[in-house]
């Protein structure tokens, strides 16, 4: 059991929808250099619970902390300010822009700093420079650099979008379904990409389905059911039966 403080913490948090509890009481950690799978059917909370973690939705009730620290995170730009980085299932990027300015798109480098902001050049070489060392440290593997994302290919796409998060990321890289629309050569990519991410001490949090995934990368595994959690192990070949069955609420 890992006592080190977790790079991430959410205490009893709550979300109501009109009559609908999506979240009832959720706690759970993520520590830094593991992988946490989030498991749970449709309509389990699982989305929910991200969305307020990156700062979507506001949470009624309960607590995030980073490293121990109690948060506010009530807007996306809270949630990157705090080192929480999300990479979901549309990957929000734009098909007519480069890996590099799809990782600057809203948080472009200018200068010369002297400059009232309003008068500062684009930084487009220390950009593009920035931007080719983290694919390059991450071993993405990409046709050109500077092509629109649009000429390439899913997986490719799927690991600009987590290499911009991994970029930014300071402490939490989250991942909602990163290889559901993959065939198994370009998910095997992504799923040495999330390895790599582990390996230089980022926590991350993995939604996914894909049990073959969860016994692979996951150090451990979380399941919701209808906004509860209700259960967490080590996910493992001897207990795969036992997390499908608690996903699917057998014997709840």
């Amino acid at each position: 059991m890992n006592t080190s403080t977790p790079a991430l913490a959410v205490h009893q948090a709550r979300k109501r929808f009109g009559a609908v509890d999506a979240l009832r009481g959720v706690s759970l950690a993520a520590h830094a250099g593991e992988v946490l799978a989030l498991l749970g059917d449709n309509g389990a909370g699982k989305s929910t619970l991200v969305k307020c973690i990156s700062g979507v939705h506001a949470l009624d009730e309960g607590e995030i902390q980073i490293d121990g620290v109690p948060v506010a995170i009530s807007t996306p730009a809270a949630a990157r300010s705090a080192g929480v980085e999300t990479v979901y299932q549309d990957l929000a990027l734009f098909d007519n822009l480069t890996p590099a300015q799809n990782f600057y798109c809203g948080r472009e480098l200018s200068g010369p700093a002297w400059l009232p902001r309003g008068l500062r050049f684009l930084s487009s070489r220390a950009m593009d420079s920035h931007a080719a060392e983290i694919i390059d440290r991450l071993k993405v593997k990409l046709p050109k650099f500077d092509a629109p994302v649009a000429l390439m290919s899913g997986g490719q796409r799927q690991a600009i979008a987590v290499a911009r998060a991994a970029m930014f990321a300071r402490k939490v890289v989250i991942l909602d379904e990163p290889t559901a629309a993959l065939g198994l050569r370009e998910s095997r990519k992504v799923l040495d990409l999330i390895l790599q991410l582990r390996a230089e001490g980022k926590a991350i949090i993995l939604i996914t389905h894909n049990m073959e995934h969860v016994i692979e990368l996951a150090d451990r595994a979380v399941v919701l059911l209808q906004g509860r959690k209700v259960g967490e192990l080590k996910p493992d070949r001897t207990n795969q039966q036992e997390l499908v069955s608690m996903i699917v609420g057998a014997g709840a």
